[in-house]
């Protein structure tokens, strides 16, 4: 088979503009229950897409750590490629899809930091060596080779053998504040549902997108 014959034809369910909540994050918050409930394989999966200030993209997974009114959450090396082009250029698109659901879920908005006191609170919560790995590696920058950065890690691990392991001044969380959230639902045909959430003089009015 040729990767141009590799389709499927979604057929689980429907979504319609009477289906959705009100708020954009009460419906995917509902989705997001219902793809834990599916027990789709890391449903906090999603994909970060950023930009240069003279527009050019990158993308790759990250997890999703929080999510309410505010906006939604990660945390990563403030270093990081993602982490400079998002200090260069605070606006970021993200994308959940739970195959499983025949599901997609779209996200526009600016980014902000998190606050230092929110970021440590979830630090802490890590478990120690994800602690100690944040002090060792210097995300995205070139590396010699895999032997010095564990080389770097045994050195971290005796530094913090006995100690309290605090949040790196390098380290963080940002968050996504919407401006546009997209709720796709795979149907037959090609023939999707998508129903669309923009804000509008702060409040949010839905519409529904052609496929």
């Amino acid at each position: 088979m040729s990767i141009a014959d590799i389709r499927t034809d979604y057929r689980q369910r429907s979504l319609s503009e009477q289906d959705v909540a009100a708020d954009p994050i009460t419906q995917f918050l509902t989705w997001f229950d219902e793809a834990l409930a599916a027990q789709v394989l890391e449903p906090n999966a999603m994909c970060l897409a950023t930009a240069t200030p003279d527009a050019y993209p990158s993308a790759r997974m990250v997890l999703l750590k929080g999510a309410d009114a505010r906006g939604f959450v990660f945390y990563t090396d403030y270093r990081s490629r993602k982490g400079q082009e998002l200090a260069d250029n605070p606006c970021a698109s993200l994308c959940f899809f739970w195959g499983e659901l025949e599901r997609q879920v779209r996200i526009n908005g600016a980014v902000q930091r998190v606050s230092r006191t929110e970021s440590d609170e979830y630090f802490q919560s890590r478990p120690l060596p994800s602690r100690i790995g944040a002090w060792t590696s210097v995300q995205s920058s070139v590396l010699p080779s895999r032997a010095t950065l564990e080389q770097e890690l045994e050195a971290n691990a005796r530094r913090f053998a006995d100690a309290h392991v605090p949040l790196p001044d390098h380290w963080g969380g940002f968050r996504i504040v919407p401006e546009e959230i997209e709720f796709w639902q795979g149907r037959p045909s090609r023939l999707h549902d998508r129903i669309q959430y923009r804000r509008e003089a702060g409040q949010w009015v839905t519409r529904r997108l052609s496929p």
